[in-house]
């Protein structure tokens, strides 16, 4: 069976994907961004990688793959095995796994699992439709350094003065400084008028300001402020990290006392399909959350615990 078609639904949805006793998929938001060389555009995406220390199950690709096909998660327990094992037989002969719109993966020198992420696919739901582009290069024309180098070559030519100096040239200079005197004189009056506006305009907001400040100082009438009501919703806890399931409905609530005695937020979150009486160590609202206390519970408190989701968004 190809679960990689399974991982890549679920890539859209989830920050990790765990395949049992192989590793998991991890992916991390990467921002738009410009290639220099090429002038390519790229939307925002996510970058996916392989982590082959995460190994444990956490019933999230097993339980969509049962839901998907309509089998029991046992069933989908065993597909998602017999294809692991064919995985690690491929990579221990020196074969490569080319997972569809996922990426390759090979075996390296060191005895390691090394992962090439595919590109052809954006995980991001919020870049949906957004696809890259390359545009040319803007080109600035340095006319600067153009004029600078035409004034060095251009020829400068001087023309002696004349001692003559005829009557009228001496008129057209006194009607000329007539005029800019009287130009300059009438744009002072108009900045002076300019000026003498704006204080009168300063005076008068300053004292409408002054005349609030009297009227809210000296008005006494209470002000009847209406009362408001926040409504806060919480996140609904969809993670439940496992401790046990019971047929007998007495060894659940014991289970549950013990647990709390020890400090974890435990309970009973009902029956399973097979009749069992389900018991909680705590439950969580995000999945990175929940897998990290996964991870501790099977270190320190029992390696049988697993993750059960509710639903899927």
């Amino acid at each position: 069976m190809r679960i990689e078609n399974y991982i890549s639904d679920l890539l859209y949805r989830y920050e990790c994907v765990t395949v049992p006793g192989f590793g998991a998929f991890i992916t991390q938001y990467q921002p738009a961004k410009v290639h220099s060389n090429t002038n390519a555009f790229y939307p925002p995406s996510k970058s996916i990688a392989f982590n082959e220390q995460l190994k444990s199950n956490d019933g999230l690709l097993t339980k969509y793959i049962a839901e998907v096909l309509k089998i029991s998660f046992e069933e989908a327990s065993q597909k998602v095995e017999t294809t692991v094992l064919t995985w690690k037989k491929a990579l221990e002969v020196n074969e490569k796994i080319e997972l569809k719109n996922i990426g390759e993966l090979w075996l390296g020198a060191e005895r390691k699992i090394l992962f090439q992420p595919s590109y052809h696919l954006n995980y991001l739901t919020s870049s949906f439709g957004l696809s890259s582009f390359v545009t040319p290069a803007v080109t600035r024309e340095e006319l600067k350094k153009e004029v600078e180098a035409l004034e060095e070559k251009a020829p400068v030519a001087f023309t002696p003065e004349r001692r003559k100096s005829r009557s009228y040239l001496k008129y057209a200079a006194v009607f000329l400084l007539t005029i800019s005197a009287g130009t300059i004189g009438y744009r002072f009056v108009d900045i002076q008028q300019r000026e003498n506006v704006q204080v009168a305009q300063q005076e008068a907001q300053q004292q409408i300001e002054r005349d609030i400040q009297k009227a809210t100082f000296f008005d006494t009438t209470p002000l009847e402020i209406p009362s408001i009501i926040l409504k806060v919703e919480k996140q609904p806890l969809k993670y439940h990290v496992i401790a046990g399931a019971f047929r007998v409905e007495e060894n659940a609530d014991k289970r549950v006392k013990q647990l709390q005695d020890k400090g974890f937020e435990a309970e009973r979150i009902g029956k399973n399909k097979y009749g069992l009486h389900q018991v909680t160590y705590a439950s969580f609202a995000e999945v990175p959350s929940a897998l990290e206390f996964l991870r501790k519970i099977k270190r320190e408190e029992s390696p049988e615990a697993w993750l059960l989701v509710d639903e899927l968004d």
